[in-house]
């Protein structure tokens, strides 16, 4: 297990995860998505980082320290799961070229970093923050919705197309730190954080969308009401 501010060992270069995203609030797409890809890549660990300010989106509607809280009790429990607090507590926005490059200066350059994406948004990675660099820093795994297959998508930008060309590889064996393109089919969970803030707003129940520790957290702080 990778510990934050723990620094890498030369005989354990294990594989990482790194999840990003807002998890307002966090839900069990989202672990499903960590879970399944950890088992099919290898990773000793996955680093779940709430995201602070986010570039690409308006402002989350809950705090970060709500989002990180509900992020730590979502993972409890499971001892590849850990919580990173990098990006909510940086000044600027949360961009991840930024938050792998922080990463590379904690666990090393030579341990395999993997950068877990959905496919909605590895859609959109032409429009990051030098996003090409990306390829430098880690790995990229995405997660495919059975149906919506990322090389068949009419929203594909060819210079994305050229990238998955030239780095796909066929499982988590990749060789090196960085610099590969893993397509890998999801069970599908059609689970959305907008719906469930709006069913929480309307006093729905969400019970079994979310962990049950998360949900208890929400209701101890009023949160989405």
């Amino acid at each position: 297990m990778v510990k934050r501010g723990a620094p890498a060992s030369a005989d354990a270069l294990h594989p990482v995860g790194v999840f990003g995203g807002t998890f307002d609030p966090i839900h069990v797409g989202h672990l499903r998505l960590a879970e399944e890809m950890a088992e099919a890549i290898g990773l000793d660990c996955v680093l779940f980082v709430p995201a602070g300010q986010p570039p690409h989106r308006g402002a989350p509607r809950t705090e970060a320290r709500h989002r990180l809280e509900m992020t730590r009790r979502a993972i409890a429990g499971n001892p590849r799961f850990a919580a990173d607090d990098c990006e909510i507590h940086r000044a600027e926005p949360s961009y991840t070229v930024d938050t792998l490059t922080a990463l590379r200066g904690r666990l090393g350059q030579a341990r395999p970093l993997w950068l877990l994406l959905g496919g909605d948004a590895f859609l959109g990675l032409p429009g990051w923050h030098e996003w090409q660099r990306l390829f430098a820093l880690a790995h990229i795994a995405v997660a495919e919705r059975p149906g919506a297959a990322v090389l068949e998508s009419d929203a594909l930008p060819e210079s994305l197309r050229a990238e998955i060309t030239a780095r796909q590889v066929a499982d988590g064996s990749a060789a090196g730190p960085a610099g590969s393109v893993l397509l890998r089919r999801m069970t599908p969970l059609t689970i959305s954080a907008t719906a469930i803030r709006e069913a929480l707003a309307r006093g729905r129940s969400v019970r079994y969308l979310l962990p049950d520790a998360v949900l208890d957290y929400i209701k101890e702080n009023r949160l989405y009401t």
